[in-house]
């Protein structure tokens, strides 16, 4: 007999709330994290929309270590000396299940897995599962770690992006560098009413999510963001690995440090002290490199199976991973009860994941990574160009002003018609 009916790897937002449906179904769960608590491995943007999160815990808002609701989106093209902002509000940004917050992800997922443990799951942290355990068959039964063997009927594998088991458990090679990104945060801490009045928000519980493309990786593949919490602000930058290894001068720490001096950023962060520093791998390549979910005693969830998307306008992982983390603990829950955990019997959660909006979505912008990574105007040209056509908007200088098309049709002539149209195409195709 198993130690465990099941053994979840990783406390992240996939791992908890996948340990919280097999301990409400009744199972016998190990929760493993390498961290010394959850979430301490943890420097994830900082948002998550509420819908998916609310299928699990449909009153969460009264418990959850949240920080604010986000009712301000911007999206600004950096120029090193000029700043083109889109500033969006609208009242469907409160409806339920459409609305989204700002969290620190220490103590958010340190309630996440509290919850996994208050339904029954045992937890352990400050432990690394160094390998997983297979039967004669080779079918999983079981994991590694600090020198003991552990057997259990499933193990989910819910441990990150920086996996050291899916090429274990699935053949899972590790990703290429131009499908990989590189993230680095700073949490900097200031006064509540301070961050309110730079946002423009209503109250010290509303806030802001900031996305940036150009200068803010100095033109190369990525860009900046911002998330308002109480009393600090998360900012950073993500990077795409290969573009940064073959083409930037600049390391990304240093980047970060310039950001953090331009025009449009400096006076949010004025007289803020920076309390944490963190950085961390982000999958970009979306479905095209996804590896397979399951094998015999095996499922993947969350980041370990690169359940992640960046739109430039949007960042999607924090929903997927909890919607993929309770179709996991409900799927694998379903197999316990049937007495097998063969990759054919798990194929439910194959199924399920395939019927929600995680894989939908993936499958819907799986050609929007590659748009990005070939569409370098996006970084470079197109900042200096809403810069330029904003000067001759908004800038007067006595001179007379000759018709707009003669002015600006010469700043679209240098980028290209035909590029502008191409892209133009391109991005909603990919979208």
């Amino acid at each position: 007999m198993a130690d465990f009916d099941a053994i979840v790897v990783g406390a992240g937002c996939a791992g908890s709330v996948a340990a919280y449906e097999l301990a409400k179904a009744g199972k016998s769960v190990l929760l493993v994290e390498r961290g010394n608590y959850a979430g301490a491995k943890n420097m994830t943007g900082g948002r998550i929309y509420s819908h998916s999160l609310k299928k699990v815990f449909p009153y969460f808002e009264e418990e959850a270590p949240l920080e604010r609701r986000i009712v301000r989106e911007r999206i600004s093209l950096l120029a090193p000396d000029a700043n083109t902002t889109v500033d969006f509000t609208s009242d469907e940004m409160f409806k339920e299940g459409q609305d989204s917050y700002s969290v620190l992800r220490g103590p958010f997922d340190q309630w996440l897995a509290s919850k996994a443990e208050e339904a029954g799951a045992e937890a352990v942290y400050g432990i690394a599962v160094e390998s997983l355990m297979k039967d004669d068959s080779g079918k999983v039964c079981g994991v590694r770690a600090a020198g003991d063997e552990i057997t259990a009927d499933i193990v989910l594998l819910c441990d990150g992006v920086n996996s050291l088991l899916t090429e274990e458990a699935v053949g899972f090679k590790r990703p290429g560098p131009h499908t990989m990104a590189v993230g680095i945060k700073q949490v900097i801490k200031l006064p509540a009413s301070v961050i309110t009045d730079h946002v423009l928000t209503a109250s010290d519980d509303e806030g802001a999510a900031w996305l940036f493309a150009g200068d803010a990786t100095h033109g190369h593949i990525g860009g900046g963001f911002m998330y308002t919490n109480r009393d600090s602000i998360s900012l950073g930058l993500v990077a795409t690995i290969s573009d940064l290894m073959a083409n930037a001068s600049t390391p990304i720490y240093q980047m970060l440090e310039d950001f953090k001096r331009h025009p449009a950023v400096a006076p949010l962060i004025r007289g803020g002290e920076v309390v944490e520093h963190s950085g961390h791998m982000v999958p970009e390549g979306g479905l095209n490199m996804m590896p397979k979910m399951v094998s015999d005693g095996v499922l993947l969830a969350g980041e370990s199976a690169m359940m992640c998307v960046n739109l430039g306008y949007q960042v999607r992982g924090m929903d997927y991973a909890i919607a993929a983390g309770q179709i996991a603990g409900i799927e694998a829950a379903r197999a316990l009860d049937k007495g097998d955990t063969s990759e054919a019997a798990l194929s439910g959660y194959v199924n399920a994941l395939e019927d929600s909006f995680v894989m939908k979505d993936l499958r819907q912008f799986s050609r929007f990574p590659h748009f990005m990574e070939s569409t370098t105007r996006i970084f470079n040209e197109y900042p200096l160009l809403a810069r330029d056509v904003m000067n001759r908007m908004f800038i007067c200088d006595g001179s007379p002003v000759p018709p707009m098309r003669k002015s600006i049709m010469p700043m679209i002539k240098n980028v290209g018609i035909l590029n502008i149209a191409k892209d133009a195409r391109g991005g909603l195709k990919a979208l």
